[in-house]
């Protein structure tokens, strides 16, 4: 450690250390705008000088390397003197616009500018102006004659995000920040550079002019959509959500946001909202009230199960569900003598069921300090933004990652490893690995694998993965969304867990959902799945839908729709109007902004929040809905209070160990496959669920329906494929799956097996296809 002397006081801090760093640890504060923790140095703004003794100037704080014994100033007369100077530069060109800023009320340039700036100006020539740019619907450039060169915002983008999609053009006073010529702004973390933004320049497109952020209230909250369980700052203005802001969080989120997480919110007061019960009759849907509404349900549930018997009836659920709402579900319908309930829409293999109750196995924080990780099945990037990041930071600090995946997507991480082959070799490719990595340690492949033979990219990812000293070099196997979805998921887990175990490393599953874990410790699992397969497979007389859009959330939609209109009765729980054509009853409930309840995360950690607004119209928070219902069905034990007391029955108490709860370890011996051979190969599907369209809060934003992200799903096919089919990319096809088909434009993949026809799910577009995974076909239109 280094000790230096800091405005009188002595600190220490390690070799290597700016100055920065020691003012921080003793909590000193120097003005500053290009510096920010998370990001490298760039000491272009200057503000942060200060006077370093024996030093014949001031000196950048941010820049300064510690040296034993330095002597440190920050508010000395010669370094406030430095600090006021260049913020008269910083000022010169300055539109000093604050009174109609979107930034004005939060700016550091404002606030720096009270204690360091001058009250007049000395200079009279013009003053510059930059054009604006179009950068996309999330991110507004209308005022870049406000910027200030910090270049945080470039920094953020080669750095966390990974991909570079503002830089500065110009020298000297024409120095500007720009995009590309001709581009937006298309990461799915973007929205963060508008936070980073330390004046005006940047704001956000979809907040912009509707508060002045002393107008606003904060509220804590966390977020509903991927498993990273986000903790969110939401603000508030006469009862609706005006934005969401990142609440810091080193152990899951750190300051950052997924565009997602931010601009979600937009779907709150969307024209899709269901405000009223509504129940339909003679083909026609009329409002009612709640009494009504809710004693239909329980008078068709009644006769239901007394005409067909409790097992002709299911409730199904999403993971965006929050623990008190998939708690009471579960207990109203097993209390009613319903064992059909269940969580895991997008699962087509159920035979680790009562083994496995899936999640990271391990905490969030540690995948930005792994040293070896092979990820399983996943659209990283997409799937799990955040946990993207983190994995680049990772590899940035020499750790080596690896993917085994049905298509060569590009997650702007370096990849020390690949192996791509069609969803039905994936077992194969495992396999393979399984083979290599035995090899590698001079052990004998487990029972079964005597024929099969390690390729050369198995080599390569079994050569990262098997180290001597791996207590030092922390590693991680991750099965990611599309490998929990896979028809054959249970046999992927078991390769995947051997060779977590045969190389050192933590095995975990990055789990698709909010509260996929909490859905697990809730029980809201049907008992039958591992003979029945999922609740859409054997037609039921009655469905109850909890936020669930089946012809968009279920692993085959075909099936479940036709499920769902063979139905009897169908009960939607929903904050929108969806399911018009099969459903009876439409019950509005609150989105998670307005009911209290908790999601538990990947890493198995329980988060509770409140309600920010109030429930819109009629809507009420699904717990109590499903608490009257249970009362009206004359069960026991209904007559909770408040979220609080349903969380501690749920999960036993607040602070409660879930961890003791959670497994990934299954009891299964691996399985060999081999790959099949181009003679055998049949067309197959690939099946992704866009970022934008995982959930129904996500699919109906306007702002990020507008993104490059959310634009109508592609048939992308490889270039051998094309040149059989005789289709150019941008060319309409039409792909087939069972009774159902799509027509799409196509578009041509180099890296994609060549028997692989990649068409994601979750959209309107595809809702009419069957399963995510399996046989496909597919003409020129």
């Amino acid at each position: 450690m280094v000790e230096i002397e800091l405005d009188g006081k002595k600190v220490e801090v390690p070799p290597g250390s700016m100055v920065m760093d020691a003012a921080n640890k003793l909590g000193t504060y120097i003005p500053h705008f290009c510096y920010h923790k998370k990001l490298s140095i760039a000491a272009n703004c200057r503000m942060c000088l200060v006077e370093v003794e024996k030093a014949p100037k001031a000196m950048p704080a941010c820049a300064t390397p510690v040296s034993p014994g330095m002597i440190v100033r920050t508010h000395s007369d010669k370094a406030v003197a430095a600090q006021k100077s260049v913020m008269e530069f910083l000022l010169i060109n300055h539109p000093l616009d604050c009174p109609i800023c979107d930034q004005g009320g939060e700016c550091q340039l404002q606030d720096l500018a009270v204690g360091y700036g001058k009250s007049n100006s000395r200079y009279e020539e013009e003053k510059r102006v930059v054009t604006p740019k179009e950068a996309g619907p999330l991110i507004s450039m209308e005022e870049m004659s406000r910027c200030i060169q910090c270049t945080r915002c470039v920094r953020f983008g080669q750095e966390v995000a990974g991909v570079m999609e503002f830089g500065m053009v110009g020298r000297g006073e024409h120095s500007e920040i720009t995009t590309f010529v001709g581009k937006t702004v298309d990461s799915e973390v973007s929205g963060n550079m508008i936070d980073l933004c330390p004046v005006g320049a940047l704001t956000s497109k979809p907040f912009r002019y509707s508060a002045r952020p002393w107008e606003l209230q904060r509220r804590k909250s966390v977020s509903p959509h991927d498993s990273l369980g986000t903790n969110l700052i939401v603000q508030v203005k006469g009862g609706k959500v005006m934005r969401v802001l990142p609440l810091e969080n080193e152990h899951i989120n750190e300051c950052w946001l997924s565009d997602k997480d931010r601009f979600s919110y937009e779907s709150l007061d969307n024209a899709e909202r269901l405000v009223n019960p509504m129940v339909k009759q003679d083909g026609k849907w009329i409002d009612t009230d709640w009494q009504t509404a809710l004693e239909y349900v329980a008078h068709g549930i009644r006769n239901i199960r007394h005409e067909h018997g409790a097992d002709s009836i299911a409730a199904v659920a999403t993971p965006h569900s929050t623990v008190e709402e998939l708690y009471l579900l579960q207990k109203a319908m097993r209390g009613f003598g319903i064992e059909n309930v269940d969580f895991r829409l997008r699962q087509s293999d159920f035979a680790l069921d009562g083994q496995v109750v899936p999640h990271l196995g391990m905490p969030i924080a540690d995948l930005s300090t792994v040293k070896r990780v092979l990820v399983i099945g996943s659209f990283l990037r997409k799937d799990h933004p955040l946990a993207a990041t983190r994995l680049r930071t990772a590899v940035k600090s020499g750790a080596k990652l690896s993917i085994v995946h049905g298509s060569d997507d590009d997650n702007l991480i370096p990849t020390a490893g690949r192996l791509i082959a069609a969803p039905s070799d994936w077992l194969a490719a495992l396999s393979s690995i399984v083979v290599a990595v035995a090899s590698a340690k001079g052990i004998a492949a487990p029972a079964g694998f005597e024929g099969i033979e390690a390729s050369d990219e198995a080599k390569a990812i079994a050569a990262t993965l098997v180290v001597e000293n791996a207590a030092d070099l922390p590693g991680a196997v991750l099965l990611g969304n599309a490998a929990a979805q896979h028809p054959q998921a249970s046999a992927l887990h078991a390769a995947a867990q051997w060779i977590a175990e045969q190389t050192g490393a933590r095995f975990g599953y990055f789990v698709d959902a909010a509260n996929t874990v909490g859905g697990y410790l809730v029980n809201a699992t049907s008992k039958n799945a591992r003979v029945t397969g999922d609740l859409f497979a054997q037609p039921k007389k009655a469905y109850v839908l909890l936020n669930a859009e089946p012809e968009l959330d279920a692993a085959n939609p075909q099936q479940a729709i036709k499920a769902l209109q063979g139905a009897d009765m169908v009960v939607a729980m929903s904050a929108f109007k969806h399911g018009m054509d099969y459903a009876d009853v439409l019950l509005p409930i609150s989105p998670f902004s307005e009911t209290a309840g908790t999601f538990v995360n990947c890493e198995g950690r329980a988060q509770s929040f409140n309600g920010t607004v109030k429930p819109l119209g009629e809507t009420r928070p699904a717990w109590k809905v499903l608490r009257v219902l249970g009362n009206l069905l004359g069960l026991s034990g209904f007559d909770y209070e408040n979220s609080e007391s349903i969380r501690d029955e749920a999960l036993g108490g607040k602070g409660a160990d879930l961890t003791t709860k959670l497994n990934n370890v299954a009891k299964l011996a691996p399985t060999a496959a081999k790959f099949s051979t181009d003679a055998d190969a049949k067309l197959e599907r690939l099946a992704d669920v866009p970022i934008y369209f995982a959930d129904a809060l996500a699919r109906r934003s306007e702002p990020l329906l507008r993104t490059a992200d959310a634009q109508a799903p592609l048939a992308t096919i490889s270039a051998k494929l094309a040149e059989v089919l005789g289709v150019k990319a941008g060319d309409m096809v039409t792909v087939q799956q069972g009774e159902g088909s799509a027509t799409l434009v196509a578009a041509i993949d180099k890296r994609l097996p060549a028997n692989v026809v990649r068409v994601a799910a979750a959209h309107q577009l595809t809702s009419s296809l069957g399963a995510m995974f399996g046989p496909i076909s597919i003409e020129k239109a």
